[in-house]
C-alpha cells in the first residue's frame, strides 16, 4: 500500500486492523483510536480517496490501496491543509482527540460536496463524535474549510 505517498509493506497478523498498523507499525499516531467499535470516527483516514473509519479495516485489506492519515494533509514543507487551517482558525477543537477525524471526513464532504450547506455538513460529521464541543465550531470550520479547498488555497 501507499500511505501518504511512500509505499509501505510489512508482514502482518491477518487481524491487524488498519489503524493499528498506521499507530504501531509505522508511527502515525495523529489516527486516533476512541471506541474500537466503529461509533465515534476519531480513526477515520482516506482510503482510495474516500474517508473511512480505519478500526473497521484490516490492513491486508489495503494490499496495493492508497491510504492518506492526518499526518499526509499537510504539505511537505508543513503547510497545513486548508481544512486543517479552518479547524485552526475558527476553533473547530478543544481537547483535539477527535480532530483527526473530523478533518479527514470535513475532506471527504469537500471532495463529494463542494457546495455543501450547513445541514449537509451536519449530516456528513454524524458518524464524528466530539466530547467537547456543541459542534456549531467544528461546523463552522468546515464550512470555511470547503470555501477555502474550492478557491484553490493550500
Amino acid at each position: 500500500m501507499t500511505v501518504n505517498g511512500r509505499k509501505v509493506s510489512a508482514d502482518v497478523e491477518p487481524r491487524t486492523l488498519l489503524v493499528q498498523y498506521l499507530r504501531e507499525h509505522l508511527g502515525l499516531t495523529g489516527t486516533h483510536v476512541g471506541c474500537d467499535t466503529t461509533q465515534c470516527g476519531c480513526c477515520a483516514i482516506h482510503l482510495n480517496g474516500e474517508a473511512v473509519k480505519s478500526c473497521t479495516i484490516l490492513a491486508v485489506q489495503c494490499e496495493g490501496a492508497d491510504v492518506v492519515t492526518i499526518e499526509g494533509l499537510a504539505s511537505p514543507d508543513g503547510e497545513l491543509h486548508p481544512m486543517q487551517k479552518a479547524f485552526w482558525e475558527h476553533h473547530g477543537l478543544q481537547c483535539g482527540f477527535c480532530t483527526p477525524g473530523m478533518v479527514m471526513v470535513a475532506c471527504d464532504i469537500a471532495r463529494r460536496k463542494p457546495d455543501a450547506d450547513e445541514a449537509t455538513i451536519r449530516h456528513g460529521l454524524e458518524g464524528n463524535i466530539c466530547r467537547c464541543t456543541g459542534y456549531q465550531h467544528i461546523v463552522e470550520a468546515v464550512h470555511s474549510g470547503i470555501q477555502a479547498m474550492n478557491q484553490g488555497k493550500r
